[in-house]
């Protein structure tokens, strides 16, 4: 007969994710002219207390004698805990309702604010063990019950002697008190959860560091709202990704580990062996070499607008989706055009240079307004057309080209090929992908079309032109200016050397890759690939990936989701619904989209099966991944 197993649980920093007493202080001193100090107080005597530095009683009376608060105050302390409860304890909320008889909240806060929160869990209230406020007349708090065995020191222990629990008893909380709880030798465990706080005295007496409570149930193999519990999802950020992407990353409860530059093949190919989520920006090469060496990785975020940096079709052999931020950095890009083209056309960065040398050099000779001149936009892609926009809104007359049949915005107008365009225009900018057709569309024939004395802007890839053949025409003088962001070899960190044939050259603005760097356009980044990798990872949605077909799922709701990465061959759906059907499993919904290389599909079942299932579904020959949500 299976021992019959009982759950000892925290409230604060626990059960919510910060302690109730401090956010009580923020509502009954508002207003207070030293609220500030006092809240610092009140935290100071909380930590002291969890950390075991103060005793508890001592601990508790002080803080009320902070708080200053009244009955009053407990209805709106409620309504803000309600929407703190930690996020891991939500996304389980499943574990507290089928476990509720086994369940008990085991506190040194109050009933009176504990009750109500952890009921919203399906807790019962009988099973809540917490202290008692004391009311005066006014119905101020002005005390506690010193009756009450835990307003006493060490009276979690006291407590749970009292109720003499039957089986196996597992502690999880981040004060010293639960610790005391194993220490007295009444929990067969303690676990310190930290996903809120992290006290070293208590995690170094600890069972087991528990991050989540996904990490509990993974442990005991138990239902859980996630295949995988989110601290081993291990995560690495290159190339200094904005920090809000790592915020939101760790606070999903991943593991996430960040490096400042990129690193080279070999470097990566070390790196990535445990990694499940990889995210890059434009320096960081992701090649098959490196994904033979990346067995646990699940997704790539490109933290930028290209992916010519990662081998796609590499990615999907592996079954790893690749997901970017194609519109984030927009305007940033546009801008930066914008800026440098009348940098150019004024002849700005030399009259700059020799200011900073003590020269004065006023003149009009080769300086121009961009009012009527003609800009020619290659490639009328999202950059491109929005520079349309922006170029004439100031006074360009707009061309552009593009292999793609692009509607005109404005008074654009379009060129029937590139040829067509540089013999055009007076000035030409670039915003075209990096695949590989596109290398050195601009070479020597090209460069000689254009008109003498144009002007030329590169802020897309580093292969769009040839470096030789636009150092050879701006010292001639046939290009008069140019602005390149992008180049084909460039650092990997800010401390090596730039090196490049167009430094020195005259009215030429050499930048390094910052057309995108913004600390808008970042953090728009920094936010939207996160979204998409956590979508992918906890319901298995592909929407904007780059590789995978795009699949957008509705919500899990009270089924597993089977996810089946393969290669796009006909049978293998067949294949599936078959052995679903002969285990006389149901089907709750199911979704297929395929590509040229892979088919995804996505099977919502009934939670009663057979393991033995899921290893005949993995082992449908084609199976490229295979994994389940619960």
């Amino acid at each position: 007969m299976e021992t019959k197993r009982n759950y000892v649980i925290d409230f604060d920093s626990t059960f919510t994710q910060v302690e109730a007493l401090d956010v009580l202080g923020e509502i009954s001193l508002a207003g207070a002219k030293d609220k500030e100090a006092k809240l610092a107080e009140l935290k100071s005597l909380t930590d002291r207390g969890m950390e075991g530095k103060l005793a508890f009683r001592d601990s508790l009376r002080e803080r009320l004698d902070i708080l200053e608060a009244e009955e009053k105050h407990l209805d709106p302390l409620i309504e803000n805990l309600k929407t703190r409860i930690s996020k891991s304890f939500r996304r389980n909320e499943e574990f507290f309702r089928e476990n509720s008889d086994n369940i008990y909240i085991m506190s040194n806060g109050f009933k009176e604010f504990i009750i109500p929160i952890v009921a919203e869990l399906g807790v019962k209230a009988e099973h809540v063990f917490a202290n008692d406020f004391v009311f005066d007349e006014n119905r101020k708090i002005v005390g506690f019950n010193t009756d009450n065995v835990l307003s006493s020191n060490n009276g979690k222990v006291k407590q749970l002697k009292s109720l003499d629990l039957k089986g196996d008893v597992y502690v999880i909380g981040d004060g010293y008190t639960d610790y005391e709880i194993k220490a007295a030798g009444l929990a067969n465990k303690f676990y310190a959860f930290t996903e809120n706080v992290e006290r070293d005295k208590v995690t170094e007496n600890a069972d087991h560091i528990t991050p989540s409570f996904d990490e509990f149930l993974y442990l005991h193999k138990m239902n859980k709202a996630i295949s995988y519990p989110k601290n081993r999802i291990k995560v690495l950020l290159l190339e200094n990704v904005h920090a809000d992407a790592v915020a939101i990353m760790k606070e999903e409860g991943y593991n996430v580990q960040t490096i400042a530059g990129a690193l080279d093949e070999e470097e990566l190919s070390e790196q990535i062996k445990d990694v499940h989520v990889l995210g890059i920006r434009s320096k960081t090469q992701l090649t098959k070499k490196v994904l033979e060496n990346a067995n646990r990785l699940m997704a790539v975020g490109a933290f930028c607008i290209g992916t010519n940096q990662i081998d796609l079709e590499a990615c999907l052999d592996k079954g790893v989706a690749v997901f970017n931020a194609p519109y984030s950095n927009t305007r940033s890009v546009v801008e930066l055009a914008i800026g440098e083209i009348i940098f150019l056309m004024r002849n700005l960065s030399d009259r700059i240079a020799e200011m900073h040398k003590g020269i004065w050099n006023k003149s009009a000779t080769g300086s121009f307004e961009v009012r009527g001149k003609k800009l020619g936009i290659v490639g009328y892609g999202n950059i491109g057309a929005q520079l349309s926009v922006m170029a004439e809104s100031i006074g360009f007359d707009v061309y552009y080209y593009d292999l793609v049949e692009r509607l005109a915005l404005g008074n654009a107008t379009k060129c029937s090929s590139l040829d067509e365009l540089l013999q055009t225009v007076d000035i030409v900018t670039f915003h075209v992908d990096g695949r590989k057709e596109n290398k050195n569309i601009i070479g020597d024939r090209e460069l000689s079309l254009m008109k003498d004395g144009s002007y030329l802007l590169n802020l897309s890839r580093g292969s769009v032109i040839d470096i030789e053949a636009l150092h050879k025409h701006i010292s001639s003088g046939k290009i008069k200016g140019a602005g390149v962001d992008v180049f084909p070899k460039e650092p990997k960190t800010n401390n090596e050397e730039f090196v490049s044939k167009l430094k020195g050259l005259p009215n030429v603005i050499l930048t390094p890759h910052i057309g995108g760097s913004t600390e808008e356009a970042q953090e728009n980044i920094g936010n939207f690939v996160p979204g998409k990798i956590i979508e992918y990872i906890n319901t298995g949605g592909t929407t904007n990936s780059v590789n995978f077909p795009n699949l957008q799922l509705p919500r899990l709701e009270n089924a597993h989701r089977l996810i089946h990465i393969h290669h796009n061959k006909p049978g293998i759906i067949a294949h599936m619904n078959r052995i679903l059907a002969a285990n006389d499993i149901n089907v709750v919904g199911q979704h297929l989209k395929t590509n040229e290389t892979i088919g995804y599909v996505i099977t919502d079942i009934d939670k009663e099966y057979d393991n033995d299932v899921i290893k005949e579904l993995k082992g449908i020959e084609g199976t490229i991944r295979f994994r389940v949500l619960y």
